[in-house]
């Protein structure tokens, strides 16, 4: 059960990549919520959004794995927070001047 998860993991921490910095760079980009689900595109803050659900599902299940020694601390959950913070400014500022540009 290990591997599996340690294979999960890589699978959603990989797949929130491009969805993140797609949508920290204010890009549009395809995602299961738009229509057609994974063909038409949705905007960068519900990518950011995606993004950071697949990096938190991929480090939860880290963490649920004997073995490997990450935790949930304040420290953790503050680093959280600044990032998707942040993400969504920089998700919302860039989709405003790739707007206005184009």
């Amino acid at each position: 059960m290990d591997y599996l998860a340690y294979f999960s993991s890589g699978l959603l921490i990989t797949n929130g990549i491009p969805h993140f910095v797609n949508g920290i760079s204010g890009r549009k980009f395809q995602s299961p919520f738009a229509s057609p689900p994974g063909v038409g595109e949705s905007s960068p803050q519900i990518n950011v959004i995606w993004g950071m659900v697949n990096f938190i599902l991929g480090y939860l299940l880290l963490a649920g794995i004997g073995d490997f020694t990450i935790g949930i601390t304040v420290d953790v959950l503050l680093f959280g927070a600044g990032s998707v913070l942040m993400a969504v400014i920089l998700s919302w500022h860039f989709g405003r001047v790739r707007t206005i540009k184009d």
